[in-house]
């Protein structure tokens, strides 16, 4: 027997070996078994929900949203790695994928994939701000103050005062240390 081409992409979606979301305005519209399995929750939590309940705080939802459009305006597409929340509370880190249907209105609709990478990246006990886990994330992906600064949209001094804090934080001497220890914690 032959599934039907809706039912097939049905089954794809729910057996899908990562999180899947579908968003309309920064809402989930649907979500497969997976995604609530990374954020310990229920579809039912989720379904209608702001992705905000997926992040640390309001100010890092709202500040990532800002950065994201036009990226996804430009190029239609978006990824990083982030630390994002689960529903009991607990930071993760987690590799985030997503496509706008219309490059246009890049909030308007999308597809949005979750994969959580907390086993290669643990998070630190550290009390970190908002900002400094922006700046900690881009630092373990290699990139420069001035890259990071640029996709911030902060300047590249500012994103030395981060490193100087989190090297504080985590008690390095070094941005090599503080990646060491990041990756350690």
């Amino acid at each position: 027997m032959f599934l039907s081409d809706l039912t097939a992409y049905q089954q794809a979606f729910e057996m899908a070996p990562v999180g899947l979301v579908i968003s309309r305005e920064r809402r989930i519209i649907a979500c497969n078994q997976q995604v609530c399995e990374i954020f310990l929750t229920t579809p039912e939590s989720l379904t209608g929900a702001s992705f905000q309940v997926l992040y640390p705080s309001a100010e890092e939802f709202e500040r990532l949203g800002q950065r994201i459009a036009p990226i996804l305006n430009a190029k239609g597409l978006y990824s990083d790695s982030r630390i994002m929340k689960r529903a009991n509370g607990q930071y993760f880190w987690c590799h985030v994928s997503g496509r706008a249907l219309d490059r246009t209105q890049p909030h308007a609709a999308g597809i949005w994939s979750f994969e959580d990478i907390s086993a290669e990246r643990p998070v630190a006990e550290h009390s970190l701000t908002g900002r400094e886990r922006e700046v900690a994330a881009h630092l373990l992906e290699g990139k420069t103050s001035k890259m990071i600064g640029k996709e911030l949209g902060i300047s590249h001094r500012t994103v030395e005062l981060y490193r100087a804090k989190l090297m504080r934080k985590f008690g390095a001497s070094s941005t090599a240390e503080l990646i060491q220890r990041m990756l350690r914690a």
